[in-house]
């Protein structure tokens, strides 16, 4: 039986990697431009809002597949890193703020495809919340803060010093987690 993997939550997923090179040139063009700067902003916000609605709609019309599975952390690292590295690029956001975010990243999404032998590695609460304030973090970066006042530009400073905390104390919750699971896996054989 052939697996299905044109679905509507995969074509969102699709999307999202799409946006990414539009996203990042009107970003680029837009570093003091109000109207491409929102442009922008909307783009992030559609694409990240479609990491919600593919996975979502993907479980209630029972159409998780492994395209799917695979895609999809792909396309949400492919969008924050961007926005990350374009920020850091455009001097908007410190350079070691991205690498730190960047590393924790890719190392536990390395982490995770090593354990796919033993086990799957699910998403934490601590996770979603990660991702959560990693997203508001970055939106907030985008806004025009030139044009905003202040405490706008403090708020941004304040949710990414939340998202960093949160994103490196969870890299260190699941590389516990992993190495519970490596010593489980070694006594049993």
């Amino acid at each position: 039986m052939a697996v299905r993997t044109r679905t509507l939550p995969n074509l969102l997923t699709v999307f999202r990697i799409a946006v990414v090179p539009a996203f990042v040139v009107v970003l680029v063009l837009g570093e003091e431009r109000l109207g491409l700067r929102l442009l922008a902003v909307g783009l992030f916000v559609v694409a990240a809002a479609t990491d919600k609605v593919d996975g979502w709609l993907a479980r209630r019309w029972n159409q998780v597949t492994d395209l799917g599975k695979i895609l999809d952390p792909i396309a949400d690292k492919l969008l924050m890193g961007a926005a990350l590295v374009t920020l850091s690029v455009l001097g908007e956001l410190w350079w070691w703020v991205t690498v730190v975010i960047l590393v924790r990243e890719v190392g536990i999404t390395v982490l995770r495809f090593v354990l796919l032998r033993y086990v799957v590695l699910p998403a934490s609460s601590g996770g979603k919340l990660k991702t959560v304030l990693q997203s508001g973090a970055i939106g907030l970066f985008l806004l025009p803060l030139w044009a905003l006042p202040t405490f706008v530009t403090w708020l941004a400073w304040v949710t990414m010093a939340a998202a960093l905390v949160v994103t490196v104390a969870t890299g260190v919750d699941y590389l516990r987690t992993a190495a519970q699971i490596r010593r489980s896996q070694s006594r049993r054989g």
